[in-house]
């Protein structure tokens, strides 16, 4: 057990002058049943002590435990999503609050990250990116090209972006419904995690969803991804694999919200699951129907969802190659 009462980081700096180099930041167990990208961290920092890694030029910080509280417990989070709505604030109100005041400085601090996470459902891994550049309110952005590199290289084959668009138009939703008048999912900041925040504070980054919480490989992609990284990013002199060619680029279409406790999938989907066009995804109390009104996938199936939060994702094929 680690102490639930500090944040810890292990930074290294290179001293070689000569081709310039970011700061980068990795992160694991944002979400504390999320220890892949732990796992992969640890053995990283080993090779380094050993010196079988050498950084020589800019610096990483590596942070193996974003969450020391859900960590302990072997679970998600500790009061919160520390995930979503990360913020730095002056009155912090719990835990997630608190790890943000810290995080937020450090993400703040760096150029680029690499953000490792896994998923409930069986599953090949994938790679959340950003937007396109753009000069629009929601996530402003001009680093795509970069983005798109990073991803290229981390080592999967499927690629998902649109996470925060979907969001602000669930978040549009649930004001139209307003069967929760004031929650904190109705606010759009609420949709900001790692690497939104990242983006906002100039930087930029990628998540990579290193598999199922339980898979034995998923650490070995963590691993991987961060030697990629560090290749890629010239803080390393080390091979850098070529990319995981072909690539499946998908977007995020639109997220349904789970309206009542009694609102059930029909059959255990997992996601990337295909959908039909019209084919029936879950009843609601009512017994109205919910289907997919394109053919397409389903993304973050969660039968344990409370009523007026996220559901599930629809996903189509990206129109942005990588």
């Amino acid at each position: 057990m680690i102490s639930n009462r500090n944040l810890r980081a292990h930074r290294i700096t290179g001293l070689e002058g000569g081709r310039a180099a970011p700061r980068l930041i990795v992160t694991g167990a944002v979400h504390g049943n999320e220890v892949a990208g732990t796992q992969g961290i640890r053995r990283v920092l080993r090779e380094i002590d050993d010196g079988d890694i050498e950084i020589v030029r800019g610096s990483v910080t590596f942070v193996p435990v974003c969450n020391p509280l859900a960590y302990n417990h072997a679970r998600r989070m500790g009061e919160r999503n520390l995930n979503r709505r990360l913020q730095a604030t002056a009155t912090p109100q719990d835990n997630e609050d608190r790890i943000a005041g810290v995080l937020c400085r450090w993400l703040a601090e760096h150029d680029v990250l690499l953000d490792l996470h896994s998923f409930r459902s069986p599953g090949q891994p994938f790679v959340m990116r950003g937007p396109a550049d753009n000069r629009g309110t929601l996530e402003p952005f001009a680093h795509a090209d970069a983005e798109a590199r990073l991803a290229a290289h981390v080592g999967v084959r499927r690629v998902v972006e649109g996470w925060m668009p979907a969001y602000a138009e669930g978040v549009a939703r649930r004001r139209a419904r307003g069967q929760t008048p004031g929650a904190v999912h109705e606010d759009p900041s609420y949709g900001v995690g790692t690497t939104e925040y990242m983006r906002s504070q100039g930087g930029w980054g990628v998540t990579l969803e290193c598999g199922q919480h339980d898979d034995p490989a998923a650490p070995d992609v963590a691993y991987h991804a961060i030697r990629q990284t560090l290749a890629l990013l010239g803080l390393a002199d080390i091979p850098l694999a070529p990319p995981a060619r072909p690539f499946e680029c998908l977007l995020l279409a639109e997220v349904i919200d789970r309206h009542a406790e009694a609102d059930r999938f029909v059959k255990p989907w997992t996601s990337f699951d295909a959908l039909a066009e019209g084919e029936l995804i879950a009843v609601r109390a009512d017994g109205s129907d919910v289907r997919a009104p394109r053919a397409g996938y389903i993304v973050f199936p969660d039968v344990s969802a409370q009523p007026g939060h996220e559901w599930f994702y629809l996903a189509q094929a990206s129109p942005r190659p990588l």
